[in-house]
C-alpha cells in the first residue's frame, strides 16, 4: 500500500499530484497520443523534449490547482478565525501606574470592548522604564491579538534612541492598530512672568539669555519639544529636570521655574484658576476645547507635541485580526458619549488606520531620534 494514499482524495482528480508509480502509464499514454496526433504526422516516436514538456504541463497544472486550493483554504480559515475572534478574554496592558491618562482611556475602552466582543477585556498596569516594560511584554506575547497595549505613543518614538539596549523594536515587534485620542501640550509660564503672549516671551528670553528655567522630565517629549522650540525660536534657556509632570506644575505655580510644555490634562485647570499663564498650544491646528489659543505650529512649522494614546498588539498578529480590532475601536470612539468623555480629558478622537498609525510611528521615531542624537541626550 502506498503511504499517504488518501492524502489528496479531497482534491479534484486533475489537481492530485502524479505518483511516481504512475509515470510509466502517463509515458505510455503521452506516446500513444503523440503517435496519433496529426501535428506529428502520425510519428510513432515522440521526442524526449516533447515528452518532458508534456509531463511538465501536467505537473504545472497540478501545482497551479493545488496552490489555488491552498490559498482559498487559507482565506477561508482566516475569515473563520476573525469571525470567531475573540474566543477568550483579552488583556489590555497599560505600561504606566493606575490613574494616569493612558489608564483612564484604557478603562473607558475596555468597558466598551467588553460589550462589543462579549469577552472580558482586562486592564493590566505594567509600569516602568518609560513604558518599555509593558511594551516589551506585548512585543513578546503570542501574535494572536489577545494581548493589547495602550500607551502614550511618544514613549515609543523616543525610546529607541534613549535606550540603546532596548530589547524590542517598537516599529517591528509591535503591530500598530490605531491612535485612539490626542491631547496637546500647552506652553505655559508662571503667572507673574513679564510676557503675555508668545512674541513677548521670545523677546524677553532673547533679552535675558540663559536666565529662564524650563521644567522638563529628562528624555521626555516635553524635554525634547523644549529643545526644538528653543532652537526654532532662537532663545537660550536652562532645562531643569524633574521626575514627573505633577512636580513641574507645582514648581511652576510656586514660581521656582519660568515655563514648561505640559499636558493639557495636567495644566489647563491651572490656567483656568489663574495660577499660570498659557501662551500657546502645540496641537496640529486650532484645538477645539481652546479655539482662541495661538498654535505653535503657525509660528514654527511642524512643531507638534502632545500625548497620542495609541493601541497596539504583538507584531505578526494576522492583519485580519488587526483590522477587526481597528474597526471595532473606530466605531466606539465615533460615539457621541465617548467623544464627550474624551473632551473631559482635554482630548479629541483621532482613529486613523493601522497603516496610518505605523507610518506615524516611523516618522516620529526618525524625527525624535535625530533630536536626541544631535543634542547628545541620554537617560540614567
Amino acid at each position: 500500500m502506498v503511504a499517504n494514499a488518501g492524502k489528496y482524495r479531497h482534491l479534484p482528480a486533475r489537481a492530485r499530484p502524479v505518483r511516481p508509480y504512475l509515470y510509466p502509464f502517463f509515458m505510455e499514454t503521452i506516446m500513444d497520443l503523440a503517435s496519433k496526433h496529426p501535428a506529428h504526422g502520425g510519428a510513432a516516436v515522440m521526442g524526449r523534449r516533447r515528452v518532458l514538456a508534456a509531463l511538465g504541463g501536467i505537473g504545472l497544472a497540478a501545482l497551479t490547482a493545488y496552490s489555488a486550493l491552498g490559498a482559498a483554504t487559507a482565506r477561508a480559515a482566516d475569515a473563520a478565525a476573525v469571525a470567531n475572534w475573540p474566543e477568550k478574554p483579552v488583556r489590555l496592558i497599560v505600561p504606566y501606574p493606575a490613574g494616569g491618562a493612558s489608564d483612564v482611556v484604557a478603562r473607558l475602552m475596555a468597558k466598551e470592548l467588553n460589550a462589543v466582543w462579549k469577552q472580558p477585556v482586562v486592564v493590566e498596569n505594567r509600569a516602568g522604564a518609560n513604558g518599555n516594560i509593558g511594551a516589551a511584554i506585548t512585543a513578546k506575547a503570542a501574535p494572536d491579538g489577545y494581548t493589547l497595549l495602550l500607551m502614550d505613543v511618544s514613549s515609543l518614538t523616543n525610546s529607541p534612541a534613549l535606550y540603546p539596549d532596548l530589547n524590542y523594536s517598537p516599529t517591528k515587534d509591535l503591530a500598530a492598530i490605531t491612535i485612539v485620542e490626542y491631547s496637546p501640550h500647552l506652553l505655559v509660564v508662571r503667572k507673574d512672568f513679564p510676557a503675555n503672549n508668545l512674541d513677548e516671551m521670545i523677546a524677553y528670553a532673547k533679552a535675558h539669555p540663559g536666565k529662564l528655567n524650563f521644567g522638563e522630565t529628562q528624555g521626555s517629549i516635553t524635554h525634547l519639544g523644549g529643545i526644538v522650540l528653543a532652537k526654532q525660536a532662537g532663545i537660550d534657556i536652562n532645562f531643569i529636570g524633574y521626575k514627573g509632570g505633577a512636580q513641574i506644575a507645582t514648581d511652576l505655580v510656586g514660581g521656582q521655574i519660568d515655563m514648561t510644555l505640559n499636558s493639557y490634562l495636567a495644566t489647563h485647570a491651572l490656567v483656568e484658576g489663574g495660577k499660570v499663564k498659557m501662551l500657546a498650544v502645540a496641537s496640529p491646528g486650532k484645538f477645539p476645547p481652546i479655539p482662541d489659543t495661538p498654535v505653535l505650529k503657525d509660528r514654527f512649522p511642524d512643531f507638534v507635541t502632545g500625548s497620542w494614546q495609541g493601541l497596539l498588539t504583538t507584531g505578526g498578529t494576522p492583519p485580519a485580526i488587526v483590522e477587526k480590532i481597528y474597526k471595532d475601536v473606530a466605531a466606539i470612539v465615533a460615539k457621541p458619549d465617548m467623544q464627550a468623555k474624551f473632551a473631559e480629558l482635554g482630548a479629541v478622537p483621532v482613529p486613523g488606520t493601522p497603516a496610518d498609525f505605523h507610518k506615524f510611528l516611523v516618522e516620529k521615531t526618525d524625527f525624535w531620534t535625530k533630536v536626541i542624537k544631535e543634542n547628545h541626550i541620554s537617560v540614567n
